[in-house]
């Protein structure tokens, strides 16, 4: 449930940081991705920004305890993300 949280509220501090602010749809399709797609496809997306080696450790080891979320609540927290987006793009 914590990681959850800071998920959403990362997501609300790059997104709506401003009143006016528009949402990349890179942003979502990054996060969605995080949430839904395997470890060794995430690895080969993760490869096309050449971070460093400690970075990819770090952020495999977070996605490892995101994996443990179930699908109903990746998918609940992927409708409150699109919800986040529809009041950012306003």
């Amino acid at each position: 449930m914590r990681l959850s949280v800071c998920l959403l509220l990362v997501t609300l501090a790059l997104c709506c940081y401003q009143a006016n602010a528009v949402v990349c749809p890179a942003l979502f399709s990054e996060i969605s991705g995080f949430s839904f797609i395997n470890e060794p496809v995430f690895k080969l997306k993760l490869a096309k920004y050449d971070a460093p080696p400690e970075a990819v450790a770090a952020i495999l080891e977070v996605k490892k305890c995101t994996d443990q979320i179930s699908l109903e609540k990746h998918l609940l927290i992927e409708k409150v993300q699109g919800k986040i987006a529809e009041k950012c793009d306003r």
